[in-house]
């Protein structure tokens, strides 16, 4: 007969049910869970490895982060169930290496030399306490060195190390207040009506153009000379006298010069930072300005280009700087213009002289080969725009008309330095539409300014040029191999340039002036973002500095007295 055996019940006096622990029996029963750690438990999870010889160790230089996360190592659970080995036979355990050694490699004395004195000179270098750059890029790990000389994954061309942090073309002072802010995208949107023009006053005189620079080409390049002789008047809108006595007259509410008007037309394209001074009259009249001393009239080179030219912080006086290269671009362009034209003999002149030059004080120079045609723009809501145009010479074809043409002229400065630029000499000859293409790619904006500038002109033709240094060392010889003549209204279409889009950035500042209070503004585009910004500042702002250049000035010819 079987027999019942009572399990053996623990006491306790305190609460009911079993009590955690029975230390008054030593021969209580172990629980099945006594000495077991506690830890979460997920279908998910993974415990742990059999056997991990390389825990604190690392594969192909890196650590193997991504496989301690993954095995919950790093986040401190199931300590418990991690293997720990006994410090005294932690102490005598050794991994046997069983990989070949290297053979010693012969080096050469003179090779050794070379290494150790490459050797000396990166350490030295390291250890310049001036050139933070070289420090900052050596003290980087390996990895992000890679990043940075191969331009990231994909040898993308835009990575942070070619951005570069650029300066406002004018600071901001205190006393100035924000009235509007635009995003330089969103211009693109505007659209208005092409207004009509109405010619005013034609002042100067235009050469004819030479069509011996039609057959120009690389195997026979013409040499650029300098236009020494020749005057040339980037005069601001308020300084213009026929301007001032249009103004008096009322012809018109608005003015402004073709280029200041070409540039807000194409400054959704803009890179570079700029600014414009506007100043409203108490009769509501708006005079759109340029500074002085600013560097509006300079051309820019490649401003739109993947990689536009970075000054040189080593060498400040570095012919691929920046404002070297504007400088050269806008000394070629002036000359070009001149030099395609035949001689005084088939000048025309216009019923008024130019209005900026005075024989007193000529000094052996004449004005270029330039007209200035003010014209009339009747925009809705009474807006009346009166612009200062500018003609650089005259065709004559085949037809009995006389046709008008504005010239510009792009250059070349160093192909194998210029980012994304081709050979001219190269592919002119045969492939000029892709020197062109990449060319409007690299100075869309500059292209775009000057159709705009074509356009307000009423140009038949717009005469564009190739000009290429003769040395891409030397930045004052150059050649000119080729010429094409092209129509500003096709041309516009040809780079996308939508005429009502133009009009209606224009449109859009005049209403945007036009219920501001009278007084001075000034429109100025971020250097670093896409960002446009209105400001209003007082009346005197900037009349200091011309005064203290005029004061220079007057210096200068005293001491050369």
């Amino acid at each position: 007969m079987a027999t019942f055996q009572v399990p053996y019940v623990p006491p306790n006096p305190d609460s009911w049910g079993p009590p955690a622990h029975d230390d008054a029996n030593p021969n209580a029963p172990k629980s099945k869970f006594h000495l077991l750690p506690y830890a979460p438990f997920g279908r998910s999870d993974r415990i742990g490895r059999a056997a991990d010889f390389t825990g604190s160790t690392s594969w192909g230089g890196r650590p193997q982060y991504k496989d301690r996360r993954r095995y919950g190592e790093d986040q401190g659970k199931n300590e418990g169930f991690q293997y720990r080995v006994d410090a005294g036979e932690e102490s005598t355990f050794q991994l046997v290496d069983t990989t070949r050694a290297a053979p010693k490699r012969f080096v050469a004395p003179a090779r050794r030399r070379q290494q150790q004195n490459r050797l000396r000179q990166l350490n030295a270098r390291r250890n310049q306490p001036n050139n933070d750059r070289e420090m900052s890029r050596y003290n980087q790990p390996q990895r992000t060195r890679r990043r940075n000389n191969w331009g990231g994954r994909g040898g993308g061309h835009r990575s942070w190390q070619s951005r570069v942090d650029r300066q406002a073309s004018v600071a901001v002072k205190a006393d100035w207040s924000l009235v509007e802010e635009f995003d330089l995208g969103k211009l693109v949107k505007l659209r208005a009506d092409v207004p009509k023009e109405e010619d005013l006053l034609w002042c100067g005189f235009l050469d004819q153009y030479n069509d011996v620079f039609d057959k120009v080409s690389t195997k026979t390049a013409t040499a650029l000379k300098r236009s020494e002789t020749k005057e040339f008047y980037p005069v601001t809108t308020m300084d213009d006298p026929v301007i001032e006595k249009l103004a008096i007259e009322n012809t018109g509410n608005v003015f402004a010069t073709d280029a200041i008007l070409a540039h807000l037309m194409a400054s959704p394209r803009s890179v570079y930072p700029w600014d414009i001074v506007v100043q409203k009259l108490p009769n509501g009249t708006l005079f759109f300005d340029k500074r002085d001393t600013s560097q509006f009239d300079y051309l820019t080179v490649n401003e739109t280009a993947n990689s536009p030219p970075v000054k040189n912080d080593d060498d400040a006086n570095d012919i691929n700087n920046p404002d070297r290269l504007s400088l050269e671009a806008t000394m070629i362009n002036q000359n070009f213009s001149q030099q395609i034209l035949k001689s005084a003999k088939t000048r025309k002149n216009f019923s008024l002289p130019n209005p900026f030059f005075d024989e007193e004080d000529a000094d052996g120079m004449e004005p270029a080969s330039v007209a200035f045609r003010y014209r009339k723009f009747l925009l809705p809501d009474d807006i009346q725009l009166v612009v200062r145009t500018e003609l650089h010479g005259m065709v004559k074809k085949r037809t009995p008309q006389t046709q008008y043409m504005t010239a510009f002229a792009l250059n070349e400065f160093d192909h194998s330095v210029a980012s994304g630029s081709i050979n001219w000499r190269a592919k002119i000859d045969s492939q000029r539409g892709a020197v062109l293409a990449t060319e409007l790619k690299n100075n869309s904006c500059k292209l775009a300014k000057w159709t705009a500038q074509s356009l307000l002109a009423g140009a038949d033709q717009m005469k564009i040029g190739f000009v290429s240094r003769v040395n891409p060392k030397n930045s004052y010889e150059h050649v000119i191999l080729a010429t094409q003549f092209h129509r500003p209204n096709d041309f516009a279409t040809h780079i996308a340039l939508n005429q009502m889009n133009m009009w209606g950035i224009i449109k859009m500042w005049v209403d945007l002036m036009k219920k501001c209070d009278e007084g001075k503004y000034v429109i100025m585009r971020e250097p670093n973002r896409a960002i446009v910004k209105l400001y209003k500042v007082p009346v005197g702002t900037f009349e200091d500095d011309d005064d203290d250049e005029e004061e220079e000035e007057e210096e200068e010819e005293e001491e050369e007295e």
